[in-house]
């Protein structure tokens, strides 16, 4: 790069301007009239420089918007600016500034999609953002756009911070997320402990119970153990995420007796197995839990009650149903009177 300046100067001591020249490098070197707190530059595609240059010096921010833009013509990077959204920093330079647009170094925004959210929740997080444009497609066709056509979109997403320039489309961060996944899933599928999945979409819904079932880190492989001996001994999983998934738009924060009996697809109190999809966005701790369950005895686990939402863990009906007596004793105790 000194080279190319070099050649600049150059040019322009060849022209005559010798005295001029040393002026003008001076001023491509000097801090623009930047505030301390940075000022923002937004580029529409197909800004030509001459009107970012002259955009600036109508906020006062560059002297010289002539200087800059015959400059970058010599160096051939008139026409190499990338249109988006900048911070320019405080005492920065016009050949700064210049490198800043020609590299592409636009102001990245982000969006963390968080472990346990349902599709619906992510999509509506994702097209409300306002740096990203939203587009109308249902689940149906964004999944046909993602070449996972008739896949429900169900936990095909991971769940994690994603960050990307304003104007980035939600089908894009979709097409990151999914793609993510299918890694991560592969990844972690390949090394499975497991006898009790058939395949990695199982492992997927699987992972989507464990991930709503429990916050805590310390006992996904443990609830990973039971889920697994049950499925193994043909017992139903008996798992109130998975009928409050089935519920839909009927769940109003309630689960009672009536809902464990009503049966849909994903009612695991009247349907043997898993349901038919994930339930939720796993993140991949719950994913290589579900692939490397314990080897525990446990074939039941309920809520302590306990602040830190931990959960007691039996091996046998009996023992079940007294930390279940226990569970809304404490209730029972915790209620106002």
């Amino acid at each position: 790069m000194p080279n190319r300046f070099l050649v600049v100067l150059a040019v322009l001591a060849v022209g005559g301007f010798g005295a001029a020249s040393a002026l003008s490098w001076q001023a491509l070197n000097s801090p623009m009239e930047i505030p301390s707190t940075g000022a923002r530059l937004e580029i529409p595609p197909g800004t030509p420089l001459t009107s970012v240059t002259d955009d600036l010096a109508r906020r006062a921010l560059l002297d010289e918007p002539r200087l800059l833009t015959l400059y970058s013509r010599m160096l051939g990077d008139a026409k190499r600016i990338h249109a988006g959204e900048y911070e320019i920093a405080p005492e920065t330079t016009p050949r700064q500034l210049l490198r800043q647009l020609v590299d592409g170094e636009v102001i990245l925004h982000s969006l963390t999609v968080i472990e346990g959210w349902r599709f619906d929740e992510f999509l509506t997080a994702l097209r409300e953002h306002p740096a990203i444009v939203a587009g109308d497609a249902d689940a149906d066709a964004i999944m046909r756009a993602l070449g996972a056509e008739g896949v429900h979109p169900e936990g095909q997403f991971y769940p994690d911070t994603y960050s990307f320039p304003r104007g980035t489309t939600d089908l894009e961060v979709l097409r990151q997320a999914h793609r993510t996944m299918i890694d991560t899933l592969e990844t972690i599928w390949n090394q499975r402990q497991t006898v009790a999945l058939k395949n990695a979409y199982e492992a997927l819904v699987l992972a989507s119970i464990i991930e709503k079932e429990t916050a805590l880190g310390s006992e996904r492989q443990r609830i990973a153990g039971v889920f697994s001996r049950r499925l193994q001994r043909g017992i139903r999983l008996q798992t109130d995420p998975t009928v409050i998934y089935g519920l839909g738009d009927r769940f109003d924060g309630d689960l009672r007796r009536a809902d464990l009996v009503t049966d849909t697809p994903y009612n695991t109190y009247t349907r043997a197995g898993l349901p038919p999809t994930p339930i939720a966005l796993p993140s991949e701790a719950a994913l290589r839990a579900a692939v490397a369950p314990d080897d525990d005895d446990a074939l039941y686990f309920v809520a302590t009650g306990e602040p830190d939402g931990s959960h007691y863990f039996s091996a046998s009906l009996a023992e079940h149903n007294q930390a279940v007596a226990r569970y809304l004793e404490r209730r029972r105790n915790a209620e106002p009177r």
